[in-house]
């Protein structure tokens, strides 16, 4: 299952003002090491009746957690976490010793906010890393969950500008 082309590129566009994008968007990949029958991969939406994204993922994607399995976990997803999300993930990252999580994000989720650093240093702090999305990210992102009909992703203009303007007040956040 696939994302819709149009959906992609007005959700994950890292502009500075993303009025109308109150959803998130959550492109998954799940490594659970050797044995496993390969990736998981997907995506997620998030509806606001059944919660966020990043926890609908371990209720839909991992209900069942394996301490014997190390699970590799990359997210990219269309905005970084709430606060409510980022004390959830701490917890869970606390909690579930063997998953490894990154998360790229295609723009900061109201950054100014003092809540909002404090859970992104909080989930960096609990192992959690942390970028932004770059346009290779974008590139990829594209080829693997965007039903793209064979299309090449096109950057859009500044998207390389904004990755470097958010990855700045990201790095400003987290040192």
């Amino acid at each position: 299952d696939r994302m819709d082309p149009f959906f992609y590129k007005f959700q994950f566009k890292n502009v500075e003002y993303s009025s109308g994008r109150n959803k998130t968007f959550l492109c998954y990949l799940v490594d659970q090491g050797p044995g496993a029958s390969g990736l998981l991969r997907g995506y997620i939406e998030d509806e606001h009746a059944s919660g966020h994204a990043e926890e609908a993922f371990f209720q839909q994607v991992l209900p069942n957690y394996d301490p014997a399995v190390k699970y590799t976990i990359t997210w990219y997803m269309s905005s970084s976490p709430c606060a409510a999300c980022a004390t959830k993930l701490v917890e869970i990252l606390k909690a579930r010793k063997s998953v490894r999580l990154s998360i790229f994000s295609a723009r900061l989720f109201e950054w100014e906010e003092p809540e909002i650093q404090a859970g992104l240093k909080a989930l960096a702090a609990a192992g959690c890393k942390l970028r932004m999305m770059k346009p290779l990210d974008f590139t990829y992102t594209w080829d693997t969950f965007v039903e793209n009909d064979d299309q090449t992703f096109t950057p859009w203009e500044d998207c390389q500008e904004n990755y470097e303007y958010y990855q700045d007040k990201l790095a400003d956040i987290l040192q």
